[in-house]
């Protein structure tokens, strides 16, 4: 879609007039009337551009409904811009050639253009490429929208001549400030009592033109002669709850379970647990969560507990057992039981330093007094020669050494002493004094 001549119903004026959602009849004229972005505009980085008369090429990064297609729009008017929408949906490599040729035209007027890209992401590579020239050399001003984290999705050719600017999620605050733009807009208030006006914002997830569908769809069902408010119950069963938003295939899914293990090594239950339903809610495979923990109990918390790798696997037994929803309190609890584990990550940390090590020492042979011998040439070149039975040493231990020839003895694992650890050092702290005095180190 572009910004050009009127049509014949926009001339006549008809256009104002025809049916069209609250959320598009209540879209800001101005840069003054977005909500939510005051970090961007005003004395932010789009209030600088546009008060020097100069836009460059930007990436907007942030949720749906956050206004970022209306503030592309509204830039293209305060610079003076011809404004070109695609959709990275919709649109191919002949479509952006039409529209480069069209700004090469316009630009040779006197003209500039800004192109909007919404889901920029959705392009690959290559498509992605074809924006370059034309960014070097003033062709278009790139605007792109993108739900997703740039760093992953865009090529770093392209990040490298456009600012990432990023757009927040709006707050409480903001949501309230369209509500009553909304009431001002109808000539009414909102027929809710105050709980179910704060269940309402609660609903919209911070997506601005979402709130905006919810209450229109309360205006449209609610006469305006009714006679008490809608309470929370009321509202529940009248408007559909929209869906978190959560993408198990992108940024929503990695955050939200880095934030539930984050939470469990943190030793936090009660955010765990609310990261956990948060990710239920969002329609996440359980079975991808139990995955996670069972990563959690071996990589934050070890030999400090040793049950909770038990306890997290037969939370996955237990889910397998019973599925949804009753399996889901399974997992609930060995989440609660990993983020009141002591933690150690001792042994990861240990096994991830041998592997450096193994990788550097090459291709050793274990030492001869270790290896088996069962022909007699083996036994005659040295194999197992001297090797101590350890059931048959005093202690059950013999102290003798178990690298390779040419390795020094290494310390990977180093005990916290916090919760089952403790035990483990004291027996490691024995068996060194007595390797020591056998000359074993």
């Amino acid at each position: 879609m572009t910004k050009g001549a009127a049509t014949l119903f926009e001339a006549a004026g008809l256009a104002d007039t025809a049916p069209r959602p609250l959320a598009d009849r209540l879209r800001p004229r101005t840069l003054d009337e977005v909500i939510g972005q005051d970090h961007l505009l005003g004395q932010g980085m789009l209030g600088r551009m546009v008060r020097a008369g100069r836009l460059g090429s930007v990436i907007f990064w942030g949720p749906p409904g956050t206004g970022k297609t209306t503030v592309a729009r509204l830039l293209a008017e305060v610079t003076d811009l011809h404004f070109e929408q695609l959709s990275a949906i919709q649109s191919g490599v002949a479509d952006l050639r039409k529209v480069f040729d069209a700004a090469r035209a316009r630009r040779d007027e006197g003209r500039g253009t800004l192109l909007f890209i919404d889901e920029i992401h959705r392009f690959n590579r290559a498509q992605q490429d074809a924006f370059l020239p034309h960014m070097e050399d003033g062709t278009i001003v790139l605007v792109g929208a993108t739900t997703e984290n740039p760093s992953f999705e865009l090529n770093s050719a392209l990040l490298s001549r456009a600012s990432v600017l990023t757009f927040k999620r709006l707050d409480d605050n903001a949501l309230e400030a369209l509500l009553q733009r909304a009431e001002a807009h109808e000539g009414r208030k909102l027929p809710l009592d105050e709980d179910a006006r704060a269940a309402l914002i609660g609903m919209a997830d911070g997506d601005g033109r979402g709130l905006i569908n919810l209450a229109e769809d309360v205006f449209l069902s609610v006469g305006k002669d009714a006679k008490a408010p809608v309470d929370r119950e009321a509202l529940t069963a009248l408007v559909q709850r929209r869906a978190p938003i959560y993408d198990k295939g992108q940024d929503g899914h990695y955050n939200l379970i880095s934030a539930l293990h984050k939470s469990v090594r943190g030793s936090d239950p009660d955010a765990a647990l609310y990261w956990l339903a948060r990710m239920f809610a969002g329609g996440e495979d359980p079975l991808y969560i139990a995955r996670r923990l069972v990563r959690m109990a071996v990589e934050d918390i070890g030999l400090a507990d040793p049950a909770a790798l038990l306890q997290a696997n037969a939370a996955k037994d237990a889910y397998d057992f019973l599925g949804t929803p009753e399996g889901e309190l399974a997992l609930a609890q060995a989440t609660v039981y990993l983020a009141t584990a002591p933690k150690s990550n001792a042994a990861y940390m240990a096994f991830n330093a041998a592997s450096r090590v193994a990788k550097e020492s090459g291709s050793l042979l274990p030492p001869k007094h270790i290896l088996n011998a069962p022909t007699t040439l083996m036994k005659q070149e040295g194999y197992g020669r001297d090797y101590a039975y350890d059931h048959n040493e005093k202690g059950a231990f013999s102290g003798q050494n178990y690298f390779p020839d040419g390795v020094e003895r290494q310390q990977f694992y180093s005990p916290t002493g916090r919760g089952f650890e403790r035990e483990v050092k004291e027996r490691l702290d024995r068996w060194a004094e007595i390797r020591a005095k056998r000359g074993g180190a």
